[in-house]
C-alpha cells in the first residue's frame, strides 16, 4: 500500500513550482494607485507584494526588463521616469502602513524607503511607488506605470483528509504546495494564517517502504521548518503547517484540514 501510494504520487504529479510562488508583472500604463490595484486586481492578483531582499531584486529586475508591445512609448524598456506604484498604502484611520493584499502582513524589518522616506507632506502622501529599487510615499491621485503580482498559492477553505487534498489540487489547480526555501515558507504561512483550521496540509508525505520524506511536486526536501520533536519516522504521515508556520506531522485518515495549492 505504501509503495503503491509513493509511486502513484510521484508519476502523477502534474507541475512543479519550481522556484517561485509568485510571478511580477510590469505594467507601462500610468495609472492612480486606485486604478492600479484595479487593474491588477483585475487581471492578475493585485498590487506587487515585497517581503525580503530577493523580492526587491526581482521588482528591479522586472522593471528593468520591461518591455511596451501593447502601447505607444517613446522611453526605452527599463525606464521609467518617477517610479512605479506598488501595493504599499497608509488610508486606514490608524495610519499603519499595510499591503494591499488582504492577508498580508508589512513586515518593517523589510523596508526599502529612500533616505528622506516617508515624510508624508500634507498628510496626504498615503500610497507607495519604488523608484530605482527603494520606496517613496506619494499622492494617490499621481499617475504612474506599477508592478502586478500574480500569485501561484491557493488556500482551500475547505476540510479534507490529506489524500483528497491532494486529488483536489491536481484537478482545480496544480498540485499540494512544496516549500523549497525561505521564501517559499513566508508566503505559505501568510495563507496559512487565514485557515479554518490550526494545521493545513501541506505536499509533504512520508513513505515507510524507502524511510524519507518528499514533496509530491518530486522536490528534495532540503529547507525544512519542523517543530519541536519532528517529523520522526511514523507511517502514514503527512506534512501540515500551523498558522505560525511551523511544520508538524499528522496522520493522513484521521485529520481533516484545510490545504494550500500551488498552480
Amino acid at each position: 500500500m505504501q509503495w503503491s501510494l509513493f509511486v502513484f504520487i510521484v508519476m502523477g504529479q502534474c507541475s512543479s513550482i519550481g522556484g517561485h510562488l509568485y510571478d511580477y508583472h510590469f505594467i507601462g500604463y500610468e495609472m492612480t494607485w486606485e486604478a492600479a490595484q484595479e487593474y491588477c486586481r483585475k487581471n492578475h492578483t493585485d498590487l506587487a507584494t515585497v517581503s525580503n531582499q530577493e523580492d526587491l531584486q526581482r521588482l528591479r529586475d522586472t522593471a528593468k526588463n520591461a518591455k511596451y508591445p501593447d502601447h505607444s512609448t517613446t522611453e526605452p524598456a527599463g525606464q521609467y521616469p518617477g517610479g512605479a506604484w506598488i501595493g504599499r498604502q497608509n488610508k486606514t484611520t490608524n495610519r499603519v502602513w499595510r499591503w494591499s493584499q488582504p492577508g498580508v502582513e508589512f513586515n518593517k524589518s523589510e523596508s526599502k524607503w529612500s533616505s528622506t522616506q516617508p515624510d508624508n507632506v500634507g498628510d496626504q502622501e498615503i500610497c507607495v511607488r519604488m523608484n530605482d529599487g527603494t520606496w517613496d510615499d506619494d499622492l494617490c491621485s499621481t499617475k504612474y506605470k506599477s508592478i502586478c503580482y500574480d500569485d501561484s498559492v491557493i488556500l482551500i477553505n475547505q476540510s479534507m483528509i490529506w489524500e483528497d487534498a491532494l486529488y483536489y489540487c491536481r484537478d482545480h489547480h496544480g498540485d499540494l504546495v512544496s516549500i523549497t526555501n525561505q521564501d517559499d515558507q513566508r508566503w505559505v504561512q501568510e495563507r496559512a494564517k487565514m485557515a479554518s483550521t490550526p494545521h493545513v496540509w501541506l505536499g509533504l508525505r512520508y513513505t515507510c517502504t524507502l524511510d524519507f520524506w518528499f514533496w509530491v511536486s518530486d522536490e528534495t526536501v532540503l529547507y525544512k521548518n519542523w517543530g519541536p520533536g519532528q517529523p520522526g519516522d511514523e507511517c502514514n504521515m503527512s506534512g501540515a503547517m500551523d498558522r505560525e508556520g511551523t511544520w508538524v506531522k499528522k496522520i493522513d485518515d484521521d485529520h481533516k484540514l484545510n490545504f494550500i495549492c500551488s498552480k
